[in-house]
């Protein structure tokens, strides 16, 4: 999928490499909230061996690449009214499962401890972080295509989007839970994710 704002110079790509950054820095922050140190008291016994290593692998992929995935929901809106609908939304939908199935499989061994998931939800939240960015961002581009007559009217763009993030996830749980050879391809869940949703226009 194509992003035209690509150039250093332009305002929109200083905006979005800026938003790329202060996410990055979010995430950093964040992981200083949920390590399991960090609430100043340890129980050796009581923590899962290794714990600290899941931890640390969970927040440098985070770091990785929740500011990837962000970026290719924020860059979607420059594909509105351009190209085939459908066509704009499938790359968006296989980013998605590549996103989540990496984020899943590594937050697993990280959330062993129950107080470390807790203190994730807790930092998630106060740094901004949590679902609703991918959801609101996916929303713009549904209403904005929806307003020029290429998404049927019928579409809630909050509701579509959530169904969109929904599928994506869905397939990337039984990717790690089934295998690979219980499911489609990436590439064909992407596709049947996003044609699944009907939006083109009623005749």
């Amino acid at each position: 999928m194509a992003i035209a704002i690509n150039h250093p110079d332009d305002p929109a790509y200083r905006d979005l490499h800026e938003r790329l950054q202060d996410t990055r820095r979010r995430v950093l922050e964040m992981s200083l909230l949920i390590r399991p140190e960090a609430t100043g008291i340890r129980d050796a016994h009581n923590e899962p061996a290794g714990l600290n290593q899941a931890v640390d692998t969970f927040l440098a992929l985070l770091q990785d690449r929740l500011p990837a995935w962000l970026r290719t929901l924020d860059t979607l809106i420059e594909r509105a009214g351009k190209g085939n609908v459908t066509d704009n939304l499938i790359p968006v939908a296989r980013a998605a499962i590549d996103y989540y199935a990496d984020v899943q499989g590594n937050a697993l061994p990280a959330f062993a401890s129950p107080a470390v998931a807790v203190r994730f939800r807790h930092a998630f939240g106060a740094l901004d972080l949590g679902p609703g960015n991918e959801v609101s961002a996916l929303s713009r581009y549904i209403a904005a295509e929806q307003s020029q007559g290429r998404i049927t009217t019928d579409a809630d763009p909050d509701a579509t989007a959530r169904l969109l993030l929904a599928g994506c996830f869905r397939h990337a749980f039984y990717e790690i839970f089934f295998g690979l050879d219980s499911v489609p391809s990436r590439d064909v869940a992407a596709k049947e994710t996003v044609t699944q949703l009907r939006l083109d226009p009623r005749p």
